[in-house]
């Protein structure tokens, strides 16, 4: 599965909308739907926000592990 793949199916199973996410992370409403569609990805920092929010390893978020 692709990150944003991967992101977006987080998001949901978690019952949060994109503003909870963006708004937490303080980062823009289109910048967090580009990484959602793929077009962009996020830095390690916010990586590691989405991590803890998620409470996902950054494997799993990355796609490297299940």
């Amino acid at each position: 599965m692709k990150f944003n793949e991967r992101l977006k199916e987080i998001r949901r199973d978690s019952g949060l909308t994109q503003k909870d996410i963006y708004t937490r992370l303080q980062v823009s409403p289109n910048c967090y739907a580009s990484w959602e569609q793929g077009r962009t990805q996020p830095d390690i920092e916010n990586i590691k926000k989405l991590c803890k929010i998620y409470e996902v390893s950054a494997d799993y978020l990355l796609g490297i592990t299940d």
